[in-house]
């Protein structure tokens, strides 16, 4: 994924002379060709996130579009304050690329783990939240976040290495999702898949698989034709209660619509004491086809 996203914003910076990238202190080789090509507008701004966010907001104001590329974790965890205030308070087009969303550092210990990431951020008000399911969605939803005009966007990225399960790019943005298996209308088991445990949807024994790239705003023609036809229906989502099922249940909720339907597949209340590979961490957390 997290390639995707450097070769889209490459793309990008090239057509529009206002993209600005600024890093935490990460991917000082992977941008190399980005440094390259535009010197003045790469900033590595070390390992200080706050400081980060606050500059990417005064660029922003200056005219610019910025792009803020970090671990996801410390791009939320440690900036709610900034992203609150300086972005979301004045309707600035701020880009905030997280990396290595959910479980994807687990060997690294619940200090990287990214799994509150959604509920925190889809609370702001003006926030656009977005999950690519792999790296074709990255590429859409990247050339999407970098079309906005009033307020931040936030982009969670997996890591590298998660199969693609899109042969192109496809037709997706904000309140837009995209459907692999089956119909939105279709009868039997709907799996609405939230980000990079697409391909662990696409095993399931789902009649419909639907990746719901954007946690705010939903889709609500989709969601509208899954709960009217749908006999029941899994949110999947590599995140704990609080995220995009949680949203969806809010969704039900403020249309009067019944919840029976609905069930939750999302990570624990608990850290992770141990430590493993993300599919380790996704097996003791319950993270499995449905």
């Amino acid at each position: 994924m997290r390639n995707a996203f450097r070769d889209t914003l490459h793309e990008l910076a090239r057509d529009d002379d206002r993209v600005v990238l600024l890093s935490g202190d990460i991917g000082n080789r992977m941008f190399d060709g980005f440094k390259a090509d535009f010197p003045d507008r790469f900033y590595n701004c070390g390992i200080a996130e706050q400081n980060m966010v606050g500059l990417a907001a005064g660029l922003a104001m200056s005219g610019l579009r910025p792009v803020c590329y970090t671990i996801a974790n410390f791009l939320t965890y440690r900036v709610i304050e900034q992203i609150r205030v300086d972005c979301c308070y004045h309707h600035q087009p701020v880009v905030l690329a997280g990396v290595g969303g959910g479980l994807s550092y687990a060997s690294l210990g619940a200090t990287h783990h990214t799994c509150e990431d959604l509920a925190m951020l889809r609370a702001l008000p003006g926030m656009h939240v977005l999950t690519p399911g792999d790296a074709p969605e990255v590429r859409s939803l990247t050339r999407a976040a970098l079309q906005r005009d009033d307020g931040p966007t936030y982009l969670r990225l997996g890591k590298k290495g998660e199969p693609d399960v899109h042969t192109a790019a496809p037709d997706i943005g904000p309140g837009r999702w995209s459907v692999l298996r089956g119909a939105a209308d279709d009868a039997g088991h709907t799996v609405l898949s939230c980000g990079n445990v697409l391909p662990i949807a696409m095993a399931s024994d789902a009649d419909t698989v639907v990746s719901c790239a954007s946690v705010k705003p939903l889709d609500d023609d989709t969601l509208s034709a899954v709960f009217a036809h749908a006999d029941r229906v899994t949110a999947l989502e590599e995140h704990g209660a609080g995220g995009f099922g949680s949203a969806v249940l809010e969704w039900l909720h403020a249309r009067g619509l019944p919840t029976d339907k609905l069930t939750l597949r999302h990570t624990p209340d608990a850290f992770l004491h141990r430590t493993g590979s993300q599919a380790w961490a996704r097996e003791a957390t319950g993270i499995a086809p449905c």
